[in-house]
């Protein structure tokens, strides 16, 4: 089910964007390889699997690329022109070397190691699930004008959202798209403020718009309702709130139906694409793309994965759209010179390794002018489980902590939000504290229609409050032993980059 290591993940602040960019600037193309013809031998003994052919974007060209495709094994899935990615399928074991030896292909790769027969999120635990009982003593704690629900929101109080919504509760002109597992949008916390038209199934690298096609599987598929809640639960006499609740919410599925819930490269490449293509203003990414945590710039397919994926979520950004992301679980330093990486690939056997953080990148949540999030509790300390980095973290958001207990009727240090099939329930992780910028930065973009990705960004970390680092050693979890050191000052540190973001001041 969703990856409970750190899923739906971050991204990096100016030192690390500028290491990807430049990384990505030198993605080789083969300028003087010869082009394969159909003569060329190939063979198809091998399990089929999914690559991403990344090529330059004149016509000549991707039409040449097709033509090579073929030649060497490959069936085309789709090609997203516009970016130069083309989905591909190849049962072909030497498509990828193959492939990447052609004129005009500037990256290429397996975007899993699983076979397409054969077969992830940033919460981190399963939802605990609201009974009748819980719902109804929360709702006797109601005040007038709250939500039944609304007295177990600690974390609308904390980023002043609950006032916010009183002054502007944000423009149906404006639609945060929920990039999951699906959205349940019968839920009738989500009806009100779902947008139909922008929404989608992306599994497998190709958009079905069909009625429906965006909602979960089942109820185990229920991370993206929880996030969509956060973000836009209406204020309607049911339930909970979100943080915008005057705001659109979309769904676009790109979650494997089955109980892995990977998030591949190809579902996730159709799914940027699909909400620049229909106009949507912010993205909420609470994942990491599957099958690898980190993706390594030595590695062929890897580096084809990070390709892929950031020319997708740049093109969104260029068509005006801010993608916000997770920044994971792991209560990693991001900016550390290694990290450990004991779950990839996800999708077969994992292989543990050691990463550099500074080339071998988490995507999308280090991909460049995406922004990262990390994860407070009702204290506003650092959640014991949030990664962290100076230089990486962007804004912090309450995502929920079960050690940081609130004054509230459940007690209950997460966060509750919407869950299929009608039902509430909480969750904590990084995952949920994305939603929250995510619907704080469309508080902002209803105030300021004109403002794009970069001007969005920098309104979001004007108005965030910075705590600082702690004044003595983080024990997230209270056992006595210190689990990460903050670096930075009052204004821009590691476990808060610019400060935890604040609805009532995007609406003042």
């Amino acid at each position: 089910m969703a990856h409970l290591r750190s899923r739906r993940r971050l991204a990096l602040a100016v030192p690390v964007v500028l290491s990807l960019t430049a990384s990505l600037g030198f993605l080789p193309g083969a300028a003087s390889a010869a082009p394969l013809t159909a003569s060329t031998a190939t063979r198809a003994d091998g399990p089929a699997l999914a690559y991403v052919v990344n090529t330059r974007t004149d016509h000549h060209t991707i039409a040449s690329v097709k033509r090579a495709i073929a030649a060497a094994g490959g069936s085309v899935v789709i090609a997203y022109e516009q970016i130069g990615v083309i989905v591909v399928h190849s049962a072909d074991p030497d498509f990828g070397s193959r492939i990447r030896a052609v004129r005009g292909v500037q990256s290429a790769g397996a975007t899993r190691t699983a076979p397409l027969a054969a077969a992830g999120t940033t919460d981190e635990g399963a939802a605990k699930v609201l009974s009748a009982a819980e719902a109804a003593k929360v709702s006797r704690s109601a005040a007038a004008g709250q939500e039944p629900l609304e007295a177990d929101q600690w974390d609308l109080r904390a980023i002043g959202a609950d006032r916010a919504a009183k002054k502007d509760p944000g423009s149906k002109k404006v639609t945060v798209a929920v990039i999951d597992v699906g959205v349940d949008d019968t839920h009738p916390d989500i009806a009100p403020n779902f947008s139909a038209s922008q929404s989608a199934n992306c599994v497998g690298g190709k958009p079905d718009t069909t009625y429906g096609a965006w909602r979960p599987v089942d109820a185990d598929h229920y991370h993206g309702t929880h996030v969509a809640g956060e973000i836009a639960a209406a204020r309607n006499g049911v339930g909970v709130a979100g943080v915008a609740p005057g705001v659109k919410v979309s769904g676009i599925t790109v979650a494997e139906p089955d109980s892995t819930q990977l998030f591949y490269p190809e579902s996730v490449v159709c799914a940027f694409v699909f909400a620049a293509d229909h106009g949507v203003e912010i993205t909420n990414n609470s994942y990491y793309v599957d099958p690898w945590l980190y993706n390594c710039m030595d590695d062929p397919d890897q580096r084809a994965i990070v390709d892929a994926v950031d020319r997708a979520q740049l093109y969104a950004q260029r068509k005006g759209t801010l993608n916000v992301a997770a920044a994971g679980n792991s209560n990693d330093d991001l900016d550390a010179d290694a990290l450990s990486d004991a779950s990839s690939p996800d999708d077969s056997t994992p292989v543990p390794r050691t990463v550099d953080p500074h080339t071998c990148f988490d995507v999308p949540t280090q991909l460049p002018g995406v922004v990262t999030v990390s994860s407070t509790g009702v204290t506003g300390a650092k959640s014991y489980f949030s990664s962290y980095g100076r230089g990486v973290i962007d804004v912090a958001a309450p995502g929920g902590d079960r050690f940081q207990i609130p004054d509230t009727p459940s007690k209950d240090g997460r966060i509750l939000s919407t869950l299929p099939n009608n039902q509430y329930g909480w969750l904590q992780g990084t995952s949920m504290a994305t939603p929250h910028v995510a619907g704080v930065a469309a508080l902002l973009k209803s105030k300021y229609p004109w403002a794009g990705p970069a001007t969005l960004q920098r309104l979001l970390k004007a108005e965030a409050d910075n705590p600082g680092c702690p004044a003595g050693p983080y024990d997230g979890n209270g056992d006595g032993v210190v689990d990460a050191t903050c670096v930075g000052n009052k204004h821009l540190n590691g476990f808060y980059g610019a400060g935890i973001v604040n609805a009532l001041r995007a609406v003042r």
